[in-house]
């Protein structure tokens, strides 16, 4: 078996519970302890939470939602009397909502000399002081090389090559109203739609004609990458169906892939212009924080150039960092797509018109 069984602790990530706490309270805790908001992040392990509070005196507890919706919607239901000091996990299509309903306070890290080493990829879609970057990632749609070859499938040139009948049943994707790189592919499509040469039709009349033909939706990346997309890891875990050839996850996914099993893979990406969107996510402290000294000596932990250098390894996205890039281990950067041009919709007018961009994706694919 070509896939080394280190993937399935690296990559797996669906078995968080809502709400659920963890803490590293070793009886170290001389400073006290920081509560954070966020995920299953996978840079968030032991070791690393561990050297934190060996480094600080902070203990950490994490309260951990599914994603970065539960993380804002967890922010929403405690505004007047927040559970965490920090979160972490917001992207760049929540992040909005977030600063406008007054959820996060200033950082002074945007003042501290590391921040200069932020790319300023990282800060493209923000860089003011209430959240600072410290992943990024382009989403993209993937595919299976095996079945997807230009013989038995056409490699798909067009958005509208998905809605052929080859296509039929072979695609699964994970919902935007329920998952962030969902709704991130589904900003994508917005933009392409809105630059084709078609005044005719939009991305939900695509959505539609996606759905009618056969298309797999789940409530999240897991289900569609894990238990639907023949071209991952997913053949090895319980559950798995393998009934799509073509899944929304990231442009370094295949390369992830190649990583852990030994320079192989048979996944790639399809990078054509304006339908890969970069997802930056941020760390902040939350309005009405109890331990903002806590808060801020994590920021500057997270953004060290110690820890921040490997989320390639330790969370399978590219740093924030200037002059840092993925590893050429095993292909990994061989394996990694680069987008043609991403997506470049304005952070708000993503808040402004996503309830009805929702609304309207619920209705092309109900």
């Amino acid at each position: 078996m070509r896939l080394k069984a280190v993937l399935f602790s690296v990559f797996i990530v669906s078995f968080s519970l809502s709400g659920c706490l963890e803490n590293n309270d070793n009886g170290d805790c001389e400073n006290g302890t920081l509560d954070i908001l966020t995920y299953d992040i996978l840079a968030l392990s032991d070791e690393m939470v561990d050297a934190f509070t060996d480094k600080t005196g902070y203990c950490v507890n994490f309260i951990k939602e599914d994603d970065s919706g539960g993380i804002l919607d967890q922010m929403m239901l405690t505004k007047d009397s927040p559970q965490a000091d920090l979160m972490i996990g917001l992207d760049n299509t929540y992040l909005q909502t977030a600063l406008e309903n007054n959820l996060l306070t200033e950082t002074a890290y945007k003042t501290h000399p590391s921040y200069t080493n932020i790319s300023s990829a990282a800060l493209e879609s923000y860089s003011g002081s209430m959240a600072i970057p410290f992943d990024m990632g382009p989403v993209c749609l993937n595919y299976d090389e095996r079945f997807v070859d230009g013989e038995n499938v056409t490699i798909p040139t067009s958005l509208w090559d998905l809605t052929n009948e080859e296509w039929r049943g072979k695609m699964t994707f994970p919902s935007p109203v329920t998952s962030s790189p969902g709704r991130a592919f589904l900003v994508a499509t917005i933009d392409y739609f809105e630059n084709d040469d078609d005044d005719e039709t939009n991305a939900f009349d695509w959505w539609n004609m996606v759905k009618e033909n056969g298309a797999i939706f789940t409530s999240g990346w897991t289900e569609s990458y894990e238990t639907h997309y023949t071209g991952g890891y997913g053949e090895y875990t319980t559950g798995y169906v393998g009934d799509a050839h073509l899944t929304v996850s990231y442009c370094q996914s295949p390369g992830v892939e190649a990583f852990y099993a030994e320079n192989y893979t048979h996944s790639t990406s399809i990078t054509l212009p304006k339908t890969t969107f970069q997802q930056i996510e941020y760390t902040g402290i939350i309005s009405g924080a109890k331990d903002v000294d806590a808060a801020e000596a994590f920021i500057e932990y997270l953004l060290s150039t110690e820890i921040n250098k490997n989320m390639p390894e330790n969370n399978l996205m590219y740093s924030v960092l200037e002059g840092q890039n993925l590893p050429e281990t095993n292909g990994y950067r061989h394996h990694a797509d680069i987008p043609e041009q991403n997506s470049n919709i304005e952070i708000s007018r993503i808040n402004q018109e996503m309830s009805t961009w929702l609304e309207n994706w619920k209705t092309a694919t109900d």
